[in-house]
């Protein structure tokens, strides 16, 4: 993978997590690069005082630093601020997160060497990645904590994971053929400021989402059909009149889903029912909305991956050393609380159609539960509550935490972002949200198996086809633990998602 900073997309990005090998800033870079590290080399020696070159930093950056001790500032930093605990970034996201600085120093406004940036390519090219606390960023003056046991690792400080294996950070990258760097002037300040921690956890909060988004989709037809629903709410025109496009490709994505069903054209005539429930009828309103929300998150972060978020900035045009704020990571959290109401939407309206599916009330003459043997048996009643569980709780998840700003640093950073917090729960919503989606295929493979002799349609067959290779259908009770866990996972792989053909724009493959 070559990056021309200013320049990747979400696709190459997503490369970059689902993928191990090497990742390398384009050439072309490497001219602006080297400029802005000569500049910063030519401030340090001076007599003036240039923040984070030669003077401490935060409230501290009224101290000068003697040139003889640049170097050594620069690793008290990293050591200093290596303060992240909590459970370590998983591999695929630390992957993302060093991608994400080597495009952001590779705008040539950073002031680094090309070494730091030959490190961070060869420990990527060598699968050596820094062990990485997952708490302690406020999302502001950068992801200093999570950033510093990157930085950290690339010194031989700290812990990283060679091939796998966990191991002190100098060995590993002894055994990979890698060097210590040592860290010149600004250097450190380069690495630990910025925003690709959180816009790393955001990135893959975003897809899952996007693939949560597509399966409900697929789900929703399921239950639609289970339920012998009405497909005249999908009808073009309703949604053109309106005008919003993911509305619009919702709704074509489910009529192309149920067509030919026979269940469907068997109560087209006589059916006594006038409309159906919202979480039925509303299906393209609600989850159409939410993929326009995804799709601005998803620009948001795009622009955030290129861009330099440190401090200070390199003008080499300007000739100019400059302090600014483009560490604040409040796009990153303002991105990431849109993606989780996005996440605890989708997980609301199903949630509801799985209750509909259980009720013999509201289900057509589905038996109660959706057991063949109500009373003797409880069926899918306890899935349908852990449903609720895991929507709660996502509800929960989903209040905002960007409106949660702290002084910190005595007082010098007083607004952050809680950009970090706010995109890790990403990961856990997401999770809730393959259960509770995954428990409505159960439940609409079970309900349109009740509609026998009469068929479903085809795509719709295919999506059961993939539920039924470890989940099925249910007769006596059973311990259902298993079957949860395997539908989730169809759900999170994309498995029932990928069974049948949906536009690019319900997939976000064209966001």
């Amino acid at each position: 993978m070559i990056l021309i900073p200013g320049e990747t997309t979400l696709s190459q990005l997503h490369i970059i997590w689902s993928e191990q090998g090497p990742v390398t800033l384009d050439p072309s870079s490497h001219e602006w690069i080297k400029a802005a590290a000569k500049a910063v080399e030519l401030a340090a020696a001076g007599d003036q005082a240039v923040y984070g070159i030669n003077t401490g930093f935060g409230k501290l950056a009224s101290v000068k630093i003697a040139p003889a001790d640049v170097a050594r500032l620069q690793r008290n930093l990293i050591l200093s601020h290596c303060c992240g605990v909590g459970d370590p970034l998983d591999a695929a996201t630390t992957r993302l997160m060093m991608g994400l600085k080597l495009l952001s120093l590779g705008r040539g406004a950073s002031g680094v060497s090309m070494g730091i940036i030959t490190q961070i390519e060869g420990m990527l090219a060598k699968d050596v990645l820094p062990v990485i606390p997952s708490q302690g960023s406020v999302g502001a003056s950068g992801d200093l904590a999570p950033l510093a046991h990157m930085a950290a690792a690339m010194m031989g400080e700290g812990e990283a994971t060679f091939e796998g294996q966990r191991m002190p950070a100098d060995r590993a990258l002894k055994q990979a053929g890698l060097t210590p760097v040592t860290l010149g002037a600004k250097e450190g300040l380069a690495l630990i400021n910025g925003t690709q921690f959180s816009t790393a956890c955001a990135l893959v909060g975003l897809w899952g989402a996007w693939q949560n988004a597509a399966t409900s989709v697929v789900t929703c037809a399921l239950s639609t059909d289970a339920i012998m629903g009405s497909t005249a709410p999908l009808q073009d025109a309703i949604h053109t009149l309106r005008g919003h496009a993911g509305q619009i490709a919702v709704a074509g994505a489910q009529r192309d889903l149920m067509r030919g069903s026979e269940i469907r054209d068997s109560h087209r005539d006589g059916d006594t029912r006038v409309q159906d429930p919202y979480c039925i009828r509303c299906q393209p309103q609600v989850t159409g909305a939410t993929m326009d929300l995804l799709h601005f998150a998803g620009r948001t972060l795009e622009v955030e991956a290129n861009a330099v978020t440190d401090n200070p900035l390199v003008l080499v045009d300007d000739d100019l050393i400059v302090s600014g704020g483009n560490f604040h990571a409040e796009p990153v959290g303002f991105a990431a609380d849109q993606i989780a109401i996005a996440i605890s939407e989708i997980g609301a309206i199903a949630q509801r159609r799985v209750a509909l599916m259980v009720d013999p009330t509201l289900s057509f003459d589905l038996p109660p539960f959706l057991t063949p043997d109500p009373g003797l048996n409880s069926g899918l009643m306890i899935a349908e509550v852990t449903t609720a569980a895991l929507m709660s709780e996502n509800k929960h998840l989903a209040n905002p935490c960007t409106t949660d700003s702290t002084p910190t640093s005595a007082n010098q950073e007083d607004h952050v972002s809680m950009a970090a917090h706010a995109a890790r729960r990403l990961e856990r919503m997401n999770a809730n949200l393959n259960v509770i989606l995954g428990v409505e295929a159960i439940c609409g493979a079970q309900g349109i198996a009740f509609r026998a002799p009469l068929q479903t349609s085809k795509p719709l067959q295919l999506a059961i086809d993939v539920l039924r290779r470890d989940v099925p259908a249910i007769g006596e009770d059973r311990y259902m633990a298993p079957d949860i866990e395997a539908a989730a996972r169809f759900v999170a792989t994309g498995a029932l998602c990928d069974a049948v053909a949906l536009p690019a724009f319900v997939k976000g493959q064209d966001a």
